[in-house]
């Protein structure tokens, strides 16, 4: 049977994650493949522009993905947590990286050379469709992210990112719902397309209007009902 789907697992851009669709033998036979690897928190995984040499399959922990443009900009894409694969859009292709993965916490990892995955992978032709339709799903998430970001203002954008990170990663706690993955301001603002100073003044308005509150990496949730207001056209996930 195939592994149940993990809706906890997917990051911004995707839901179930690449192991979560797969047989549990063809799970083990790639982790066969590589090494367990451990990457310390605000380490980096994988460097935009690098040569290709292998792919990471993320056991534990979680990391974002990030593109650096020639002014400075730097553009969230996604988080990657337990299941995911990262890595393999250059091994395919013989291509240079085309982003930087960096772990948020501690990350668990299993490092595959990329000649044995390409390998596999010719001789696991249910993978390889699995694979596919991975990457059919993200492109066309990243597709309706684009469109939407380009017919709503910030203030819109944002609410739909913390309402998606709090039914992704949040936790219940006492205060809210706190989402677990650290982001930086930076990182919220890359994820929305927008400058930090932009989107610290939308958090300064919630936290002034106790929508959240917020700390050093910390962001909990009090009112996530004023977020569907604010996102409008999303439906309640609480």
């Amino acid at each position: 049977m195939t592994r149940d789907a993990d809706p906890t697992g997917g990051g911004l851009d995707d839901r179930v994650p690449f192991l979560a669709r797969l047989e549990d033998a063809d799970v083990a036979a790639l982790r066969a493949l590589g090494r367990e690897v451990l990457y310390p928190p605000r380490s980096t995984l994988l460097h935009q522009d690098e040569p290709t040499a292998h792919v990471m399959l993320m056991l534990q922990g979680w990391s974002k993905v990030t593109v650096a443009h020639p002014n400075g900009y730097q553009a969230l894409l996604a988080l990657r947590g337990p299941g995911d694969i990262i890595g393999e859009s250059a091994a395919l292709t013989h291509r240079p990286r085309s982003a930087t993965v960096t772990a948020l916490e501690q990350v668990r990892a299993v490092v595959i050379e990329q000649e044995r995955f390409r390998v596999f992978l010719g001789s696991s032709p249910e993978v390889s469709l699995q694979l596919l339709a991975l990457a059919s799903d993200r492109t066309r998430a990243a597709d309706r992210r684009n469109l939407q970001f380009a017919s709503v203002p910030v203030r819109e954008r944002l609410a739909v990112l913390l309402l998606d990170l709090a039914q992704i990663h949040g936790r219940h706690t006492e205060q809210g719902v706190e989402v677990a993955v650290p982001l930086t301001k930076q990182e919220l603002a890359g994820a929305v397309s927008a400058s930090r100073e932009m989107v610290q003044r939308e958090l300064k308005a919630l936290r002034d209007r106790g929508v959240i509150n917020t700390g050093r990496r910390r962001l909990v949730i009090v009112r996530p009902d004023v977020l569907h207001r604010i996102a409008r056209d999303r439906p309640p996930t609480d």
